[in-house]
């Protein structure tokens, strides 16, 4: 016979002090219990790293804890900044193993299946679920790497049908120094891959607001592994996007990016393509893998806060109420909201749906590193016999 429960099979934290040992010591406050497993954390990069992962380790000795930096985070109160946020699983409904990727232009599909083979080990020795149909993957890399692409890809080739999705780490917009976190340590050029294995019911999702418009632009020359763009239609790249926006060269910025980027259809599917910078040269350096000869379609924003309600709403009425969303939102959405006044709204509804994230340099899904999009997973509550509270 199960044991009376007496606490949900998850608790969620957040801090906002900046002393990365009061900050530590608050998590812990309000995720610690006796069938605590792992923790997973968001952060600014506004923190000493070094004393913050001092502080993690410390406090949750013996508690598996991974987690990045961000761009932004989501709190159990909705948005927030300059803050940390968490989510503590309790191992008695989670099996969560982690392991860390460093090298990651060097990972090979034979490290991929050795990495995917262990931390299926794991799961599998708990017992909780089958594998099939119970597992997920998260994944939070380097959002500065470049490499996404390749660790993605070669990832999901050996995670087979077992659903994926995460974000790339965010440094406050800085764009200079992104980290993961894995056993104490911050790690720059690295990634972290937690393997989920749970009786409760999941649906992992990616969904963004935009909409095709008519305008098509081919990639007429670029260096992929930089991820820069020179010319669009045999013109200069940054010429030709901000006559296409409406406004000069010198005028583009990181707002004209957040509510005008482009997309490559793959599948009958449009994948976001956000643009990071325009250098002195004229060309515009991306956050997602660019190549020449893609074609890439202008897109505008719909409805930022309808199409996240749709796509949470349909997942709800699969899973019932959530236990947590554990979502990966885009920063530019979230400047987007910002622009657009409804980053309050947006805000109240993460709240309310009970998301627990951060706002990252790019998005993950099934193997593909994407741009201004949402995706996460919805877990359902367990079900509680009667006279169990």
């Amino acid at each position: 016979m199960r044991p009376a429960i007496t606490f949900p099979a998850v608790r969620v934290g957040s801090s906002g002090d900046r002393d990365p040992a009061i900050a530590a010591t608050a998590l812990a406050s309000q995720l610690q219990h006796e069938g605590l497993g792992c923790v997973l954390f968001f952060c600014s990069a506004e923190y000493d790293l070094v004393r913050l992962g001092q502080a993690l380790e410390r406090e949750f000795a013996g508690v598996q804890v991974s987690g990045c930096t961000s761009a932004g985070e989501i709190t159990p109160d909705g948005y927030g900044r300059g803050c940390i946020t968490a989510i503590g699983f309790d191992r008695r409904y989670f099996s969560i193993d982690a392991a860390l990727i460093q090298q990651l232009d060097r990972f090979t599909l034979q490290d991929a299946q050795q990495c995917i083979d262990g931390l299926l080990a794991t799961c599998r020795d708990a017992n909780l679920a089958p594998i099939r149909d119970n597992t997920f993957a998260i994944t939070l890399l380097d959002g500065l790497s470049s490499r996404e692409e390749l660790v993605l890809s070669t990832l999901n080739a050996a995670l087979g049908t077992i659903p994926q999705f995460g974000g790339s780490a965010g440094d406050d917009e800085r764009l200079s120094n992104t980290h993961v976190y894995y056993r104490g340590r911050f790690y720059s050029n690295a990634a972290i891959v937690l393997l989920v294995n749970t009786p409760l019911d999941f649906r992992v999702f990616s969904t963004h607001h935009m909409t095709a418009r008519s305008e098509k632009l081919i990639v007429t020359r670029s260096d992929s592994d930089s991820r820069t763009v020179y010319e669009l239609n045999a013109e200069p790249a940054a010429e030709v996007y901000a006559r296409l926006v409406g406004v000069a060269v010198a005028d583009l910025n990181r707002e004209t990016f957040a509510l005008h980027p482009m997309a490559v259809r793959i599948g009958g599917h449009y994948f976001i393509r956000s643009v990071q910078s325009v250098n002195p040269d004229g060309s515009l350096t991306f956050y997602c893998a660019v190549e020449t000869g893609i074609v890439m379609t202008a897109m505008e924003p719909g409805s930022l806060q309808e199409s996240l309600r749709l796509q949470l709403e349909k997942a709800e009425k699969v899973v019932g109420p959530p236990l947590v969303t554990i979502g990966c939102d885009c920063f530019l959405r979230r400047l987007e909201a910002e622009l657009t006044g409804v980053d309050q709204q947006v805000s109240d509804f993460l709240r309310d749906h009970r998301v627990i994230g951060f706002n990252t340099y790019g998005e993950q899904f099934d193997g593909m590193h994407i741009n201004q999009t949402f995706t996460g997973v919805v877990i359902g509550q367990p079900e509680i016999a009667a006279g169990q509270h």
